[in-house]
């Protein structure tokens, strides 16, 4: 498996961290960008937080450990050049393939419509397992700029996979989408009813399977941490808030992999950049905070 090499691989690891045969956790940049329909940029967002967490400091300060000993292979990046309903299938054997060599799968994206295809891997290799989407929009559109494959139909074709999702940090659907919510019960908890307190966090948590994968749209923060979006939405969830939120998730589920998609790059403020690279080093670490490996160093 060809795989980025120090010093330009996620968090600036050495070999001994950061190659595929001991790595357990396998970063998958997929810079795709073909149904994008305000800001343009996101096929730059996968390289920008790459090169964002080089400057991450290795040990985390609330776990108190170097996470990084897990070790971390950051592999080329996945270049797609179709439409999106054939990129599906091409990220769906590509994300297959980590699950068969037993390796956590981390996909950064490159807009939203690329979930879809992380979501059929996962179903192909488990028999029972639920998505958490951490998003402004519902993304449940059931077709958009003559696509059924767009970043706006993103749920929706998860949906046609998975039957559990718990959408949490919504704010934004359509007339149509939200007569799909209330048709099918859709279990949905609004920015606007939990911004300001963490009493929802046990109900969502409980309408999740054990296993659980989680698509982390990075619209769902506040815009003053998160501008550099390509579809951005005003209240949104703030940083320590969505921690909270998610070590509680890791702790108390089984996390199989996840995605953050929707990075909009800007040159001029890298603050969002570092910011998505930080979230993703904390999740690595809140999944495998109780393993041995973290606490030696891999040989």
């Amino acid at each position: 498996m060809n795989y980025i090499k120090f010093p330009n691989n996620f968090l600036e690891l050495e070999d001994n961290l950061s190659n595929y045969g001991t790595s357990k956790v396998v970063i998958l940049p997929i810079p795709y960008e073909k149904t994008t329909t305000y800001v343009k940029g996101t096929a730059k967002g996968p390289q920008a937080i790459i090169n964002a967490s080089r400057n991450i400091e290795l040990y985390d300060e609330e776990l108190g450990k170097e996470i990084s000993n897990v070790g971390i292979c950051t592999l080329n990046p996945l270049i797609i050049d179709k439409n999106p309903e054939e990129m599906v299938n091409d990220v769906f054997e590509n994300v297959k393939e980590l699950l068969d060599d037993n390796k956590f799968p981390i996909i950064i994206g490159g807009e939203h419509s690329i979930t879809p295809g992380c979501v059929k891997a996962f179903a192909d290799s488990h028999d029972d397992f639920s998505i958490l989407q951490l998003d402004a929009h519902a993304d449940l559109r059931e077709e958009y700029d003559g696509t059924k494959f767009s970043h706006a139909c993103a749920m929706k074709r998860c949906l046609d996979i998975c039957k559990n999702i718990v959408q949490v940090g919504i704010r934004s659907l359509s007339y149509e989408e939200s007569i799909f919510v209330k048709k099918n019960k859709l279990k949905i908890f609004w920015a606007k009813d939990i911004f300001d307190n963490d009493e929802w966090e046990e109900k969502a948590i409980s309408n999740l399977s054990k296993d659980v994968y989680i698509t982390f749209d990075l619209d769902v923060l506040d815009l003053s941490i998160m501008p550099s979006t390509g579809t951005p939405e005003p209240g949104g969830l703030r940083y320590y808030q969505v921690l909270r939120f998610l070590k509680n998730v890791f702790e108390k589920r089984n996390v199989v992999g996840f995605d953050v998609v929707e990075l909009c790059p800007n040159v001029n403020n890298v603050s969002p950049d570092f910011t998505a690279a930080k979230i993703i080093y904390k999740m690595i670490g809140y999944k495998f905070n109780n393993k041995n490996t973290i606490n030696e160093k891999i040989s």
